[in-house]
């Protein structure tokens, strides 16, 4: 920005003003910029424009969370979900169209995938959801757990995440920005290097041969070197890794599974989160039992484990964990696949 008013023969604290207007108070007219002189605001409009994302569709669940369906330049659409609560706001964010990767308990991972969100798409979300919900709901919380994998998409989430923290956009902390992420080892540690984000562990089984079936990655990045780069990533001190932990009856949520898990998380900095797994359509999953989700926590708590259960939000209006879809221009002929699997 600062590069852009240079070029224009212009001061470089013009960046900032501009940058306030857009990301603090949501506007998109230059001709509203009032402590801009009328000579550059035209000048402005111009050669330059600013473009929020188009909703197509917007559905509020009966809980209050509110997603939107969002249409991009190509046509593909992306889903952002918004979930109001008593002491903050999280907006849950995609970074890809689709995902790809194929977690076999994610709806979003069986639509395929078409390509990376530019960082513009990906903060784009954040600005068109406190332009939506206004001033009494600002974000205050972003989580990167939305449609596709993050650090497949390393530079321009990278690039979005700072402009999240940048005191002159939205001004979070590095505690209320969170990246989800598979565990692509080699993009974690690059991002030690360049950004100091929450992280979150999409984890779901405590041995390698159960995750080898829900997270395929994990046939590339085992769970041994996986903990050590989150480790390594949150360094020493008070932080610890969000660990996610979606319970699937029969799969993952016996009473030996807990025991691994909870040798697994013993020397690791954990906070982990089960997850109830939500259902769609054509799943072979079924969420486990109050009494099984219960159970599998007390065991874990009783080891001395950091333990909490999400509570679902929006699945009526399928906005809860894992049930993003929006709508992908499949490029991996995933959808293809499956579809002829299921046919037989």
């Amino acid at each position: 920005m600062e590069a852009f008013f240079a070029s224009m023969g212009e001061k470089s604290f013009r960046a900032t003003q501009v940058m306030k207007w857009i990301h603090q108070l949501w506007v998109d007219d230059f001709d509203a910029m009032t402590n801009l002189s009328k000579t550059l605001r035209q000048r402005l409009a111009e050669v330059a424009e600013i473009r929020g994302p188009t909703a197509i569709h917007a559905q509020i669940s009966a809980d209050g969370t509110r997603k939107w369906l969002l249409e991009l330049p190509c046509g593909n659409r992306v889903e952002t979900v918004f979930i109001p609560e008593e002491r903050r706001n999280t907006l849950c964010v995609s970074s890809q169209v689709g995902c790809a990767l194929d977690c076999t308990f994610c709806s979003t991972a069986q639509q395929g995938f078409n390509r990376n969100l530019s960082s513009a798409e990906i903060v784009g979300q954040v600005w068109f959801a406190n332009k939506e919900v206004g001033e009494q709901q600002r974000v205050s919380n972003v989580v990167l757990m939305g449609m596709g994998e993050p650090l497949l998409n390393f530079n321009n989430v990278v690039m979005a995440s700072n402009v999240m923290m940048d005191d002159f956009a939205y001004g979070l902390s590095k505690r209320r920005v969170t990246l989800s992420t598979a565990g692509v080892i080699p993009a974690l540690e690059r991002l030690a290097q360049v950004s100091d984000v929450s992280l979150a562990l999409s984890l779901h089984a405590p041995n390698d041969d159960l995750r080898n079936q829900l997270v395929p990655l994990n046939r590339k990045y085992p769970i041994a070197p996986l903990l050590k780069a989150c480790s390594d990533y949150i360094g020493q001190g008070r932080r610890k890794v969000t660990v996610e932990y979606v319970m699937l009856d029969g799969v993952n949520d016996r009473p030996e599974h807990a025991r691994e898990l909870a040798r697994l998380m013993r020397n690791f900095p954990a906070k982990i989160n089960l997850i109830p797994f939500n259902p769609f359509p054509e799943t072979r999953y079924r969420r486990s039992s109050a009494q099984a989700i219960a159970a599998f926590g007390e065991y874990l708590v009783g080891k001395g484990l950091i333990v909490t259960t999400r509570r679902t939000r929006g699945d009526d209006i399928d906005a809860a964990c894992g049930q993003l879809v929006g709508k992908v221009d499949d490029r991996s002929r995933r959808t293809e696949r499956n579809a002829a699997a299921m046919a037989g």
